[in-house]
């Protein structure tokens, strides 16, 4: 008499396959979605030093004597920042930044730029960029401020200001 051989798994076999399978995401999930907000947050970081850099520039290169608004100091938007499109830079297509950034939103924070001071020619002397996360909890944790000083802020629960602690 011959045996019949059993090939593949036993339905016990393959339970086991998925639970362990199901276990294993449950733990690497949420370790996951935690390394993309610390890199959205990093990000955000980063381009609010590229923008405090890129405002010096700015105001460096399009301060004219005389100056005149708003073609002087600090830009009145931040979509003065972007690419030119192929022409030469100017006060209003700077060719500073990218579009991306240019249009506020990048890694999940959203950007919001204010000048929010000017001299006697109407020029800008002092500016505000808050970098708030696009969803708050899963984009970004932290709320990031800067302003004309260069020191990045941040607050783990509210829209960061110029009191609250600065970034390591």
């Amino acid at each position: 008499m011959r045996t019949k051989k059993n090939k593949g798994f036993s339905l016990i076999e393959l339970l086991i396959v998925v639970a362990i399978i199901l276990i294993i995401a449950a733990i690497a999930i949420p370790n996951l979605l935690r390394a993309r907000i610390t890199a959205n947050e990093s990000s955000a970081v980063g381009s609010l030093r590229t923008l405090n850099t890129v405002l010096v520039q700015y105001a460096t290169t399009y301060t004219s004597a005389p100056a005149a608004a708003p073609d002087c100091g600090m830009p009145p938007a931040m979509i003065n920042l972007q690419p030119a499109g192929g022409a030469n830079p100017t006060a209003t297509s700077a060719d500073l930044i990218d579009n991306v950034l240019a249009a506020g939103t990048k890694s999940g924070y959203t950007f919001t730029y204010s000048q929010t001071g000017t001299d006697a020619n109407g020029c800008g002397t002092q500016y505000t960029i808050n970098a708030d996360p696009t969803t708050p909890g899963t984009t970004g944790q932290r709320y990031f401020f800067t302003d004309q000083s260069g020191v990045i802020r941040a607050n783990a629960t509210a829209v960061a200001t110029i009191n609250d602690q600065p970034v390591s």
